[in-house]
């Protein structure tokens, strides 16, 4: 199966992570506010409220790769501080975060599910992991999806974005 991806406009065969390109908390609003910050990898939202761009990643049956959700986590000051003091270690945590990450594609919300984050170094996001729960993301992460529910899973998001 093939994708076009929205964001390079090219065609892809491999399975392709995808993901939001901020926090759900985060508005447009917050772009001219000094006390905010949105990176790709980083966010800050009026000085308090801190975020980490990581993935969950979901084992694909009978594939060489997993599929990922790129999600943002909520993380402490303090956590976020030494993420980004040492940004490319794979030294430093897991720290727990809520996922701060609508993924429209299940039924039940995603917001606010337990995490960690697990940091990989060497130009890695973040594999973020939820806690044991009955949400359906948390089935697929512990016991991985088919191909095709995977290219449902891309379809869907191309479809949604």
């Amino acid at each position: 199966m093939a994708f076009t991806c929205t964001t390079c406009g090219h065609e892809h065969t491999d399975l392709p992570h995808v993901g939001a390109g901020a926090p759900f908390h985060w508005t447009a609003e917050f772009g001219g506010d000094p006390n905010c910050l949105l990176t790709d990898d980083l966010c800050i939202i009026e000085g308090r409220d801190f975020f980490v761009h990581g993935v969950i990643e979901i084992p694909v049956h009978g594939y060489e790769h997993e599929f990922g959700w790129g999600v943002w986590v909520s993380h402490k000051r303090e956590n976020f501080e030494i993420y980004r003091a040492h940004f490319d270690s794979s030294a430093i945590g897991p720290f727990f975060g809520w996922l701060c990450t609508e993924i429209n594609y299940y039924p039940d919300s995603t917001l606010e599910l337990k995490t960690v984050a697990h940091y990989r170094g060497g130009g890695l996001r973040p594999r973020i992991v939820l806690e044991e729960s009955h949400h359906p993301l948390y089935r697929q992460q512990q016991d991985g999806v088919s191909l095709s529910e995977a290219w449902k899973m891309v379809h869907h998001y191309d479809r949604n974005s």
